[in-house]
């Protein structure tokens, strides 16, 4: 059974940073693209950044240029390092991945809360 642990989320100011990880529990390569979603109160989740097998990365367009989504296949795990974190982006951010057969896996989620 496939499992994706998700953590790094927290409380930061306007202006901060954070580094979410996604710790999967099998290769990375197993899958054909993992990446970051979020879903803030009454609003549909969405995504946020993502890799491909062969490392390209796709960002939505509020995470270019402030989020970097990066993979270290030997601990199978990605990361999303977002800086200049805005109050928009508090929500609740969950790694995915997808395997074979358009199968989908999602991690528990963390919280991510930017305030002043």
């Amino acid at each position: 059974q496939v499992q994706l642990v998700d953590s790094g989320g927290g409380l930061v100011q306007p202006g901060g940073s954070l580094r979410l990880s996604c710790a999967a529990s099998g290769s990375i390569f197993s899958f054909d693209t993992m990446g970051w979603y979020r879903q803030a109160p009454e609003k549909q989740r969405e995504m946020v950044a993502s890799i491909s097998k062969s490392g390209l990365t796709n960002y939505a367009n509020s995470a270019k240029d402030r989020f970097t989504l990066s993979r270290d296949i030997t601990k199978n795990t990605i990361y999303l390092q977002m800086n200049n974190l805005k109050v928009e982006d508090t929500a609740v951010y969950y790694c995915r991945a997808e395997g074979g057969g358009r199968t989908e896996y999602w991690g528990q989620g963390t919280q991510v809360t930017v305030s002043s």
